[in-house]
């Protein structure tokens, strides 16, 4: 139904090459980043809020970290 807010918003959250972290929204235009794991919390909801309008944005924002980890054989 068109104008239905979302249930939910995922982020990709990955670490940045120069420190701290990234969260990209999936299905939205939404980035942000943060030097650490609270702050990104702050920012990712604050971002939340300055791309809906009062009253429309989702209850869920879930966080999936993604780490990429490099082993030798």
């Amino acid at each position: 139904m068109p104008g239905t807010p979302p249930r939910e918003i995922v982020f990709l959250v990955e670490e940045a090459p120069e420190g701290g972290f990234t969260a990209r929204a999936l299905g939205f235009p939404i980035f942000t980043e943060a030097d650490t794991a609270k702050e990104l919390h702050a920012m990712v909801r604050d971002a939340v809020a300055c791309h809906f309008e009062e009253g429309a944005a989702p209850a869920v924002l879930r966080l999936h970290f993604v780490r990429d980890e490099v082993i030798a054989l």
